[in-house]
């Protein structure tokens, strides 16, 4: 059950949180993350009433440039942090603007700086205002674009990034709780008008919401939904990892492929194999492939090669993979001239487990 809309209570949104030395809180200047900016001051004080000492607080804006009043808008979000007695730093989206995939550029630009931001002020996590109603048009887009379990598990309160913690203090909490936070709080805030663009996936899945709730598909029922599906997804990693223990055979050294024998976990499901892949791919190449359909067509292969006694070689994931009719499964990182090349092909970013929605 999501959050009544009342319950604001920032001991309980920042729960498990108190561990941090310093966090930056991305601050776009819309009714989200102004109210996220509100009531982690308010967090922030109760720590420190509490427990004697609090979490440094640190905000930032992106401003990406691609309105004309962006600038001025983020000066203005400035001006209320410092009001406030927090510092607040601009960090401009430099360079050409792409021509296409906009949204997804420049959300993959805004980490990166954020991120950056957040090692020069100390800080160890980004937090940033993702609330329950950007988690249902998440799994509704990551569902219509054929994700798996783990997409469909949604958006994490607390992720591992590169470069530190992201953390989504407000996933349980309605977009309307928060604008009606601001305006008892007297918080004035901007509406970015891409919210209600149709060119955008997400303000046509936003459009939709209405008679999408009409017939039963709310955010409470969706909230629902990703927690079972997050329950099954820690199932198979966990399943996964005990394969990948079974499968696997000495520690190698750098230059030496990893090399696991399948014939030790005939027996394991598919989704189950997919996932020991996953991150048996991932141990060479440092990070996991990326497009599912991709890592299944492999994994399909692998399984029936196996089975039939038959070798097999192929490419994902900047690996390249060698299947000895004997069953034991070679994975070395790809030269970069082969990159491409091979049965399942390389992999570009987007659906196995990475925010492409976010």
């Amino acid at each position: 059950m999501l959050t009544a809309p009342d319950d604001l209570a920032p001991d309980r949104l920042f729960a498990g949180f108190e561990d941090l030395s310093g966090l930056l809180i991305a601050v776009s200047g819309g009714p989200d993350s102004l109210a996220l900016m509100r009531l982690a001051l308010r967090w922030r004080e109760l720590l420190r009433r509490n427990l004697g000492s609090g979490v440094a607080l640190h905000a930032a804006t992106v401003d990406h440039g691609l309105r004309p009043d962006s600038g001025g808008e983020a000066a203005q979000v400035g001006r209320w942090a410092r009001g406030l007695g927090l510092d607040h730093a601009i960090l401009p989206w430099r360079g050409d603007k792409p021509a296409t995939g906009v949204q997804e550029k420049a959300r993959a630009a805004r980490y990166t700086l954020l991120f950056d931001h957040a090692r020069i002020v100390g800080a160890e996590a980004v937090a940033v205002a993702h609330h329950a109603d950007d988690q249902w048009e998440t799994i509704l887009i990551r569902l219509a674009r054929g994700s798996g379990i783990s997409g469909l598990s949604g958006m994490a309160r607390d992720q591992s990034r590169a470069g530190g913690r992201l953390i989504r203090p407000l996933l349980g909490l309605r977009k309307q709780a928060l604008i009606d936070f601001c305006r008892r709080e007297g918080q004035d805030f901007f509406d970015d008008p891409a919210n209600s663009n149709a060119f955008f996936a997400r303000a046509r899945w936003r459009a939709a919401a209405p008679a999408l709730h009409g017939l039963g598909l709310t955010p409470d029922r969706v909230a629902t939904f990703t927690e079972r599906a997050r329950k099954a997804d820690e199932a198979i990693d966990w399943a996964a990892r005990d394969v990948l223990s079974r499968a696997g055979t000495a520690e190698p050294q750098v230059s030496e492929p990893h090399i696991y024998d399948l014939r030790r976990i005939g027996g394991a499901p598919p989704a189950v194999f997919e996932r020991f892949l996953v991150l048996a791919l991932a141990r060479v190449a440092g990070a996991p492939p990326s497009r599912l359909e991709r890592l299944e067509a492999l994994a399909k292969d692998l399984r029936n090669a196996g089975r039939n006694g038959e070798s097999l070689r192929a490419t994902l994931g900047g690996c390249a993979a060698r299947l000895g009719a004997n069953g034991v499964l070679a994975l070395r990182r790809e030269k970069e001239r082969r990159r491409g090349a091979g049965a399942a092909g390389e992999s570009v970013a987007g659906e196995f487990r990475g925010p492409s929605t976010e």
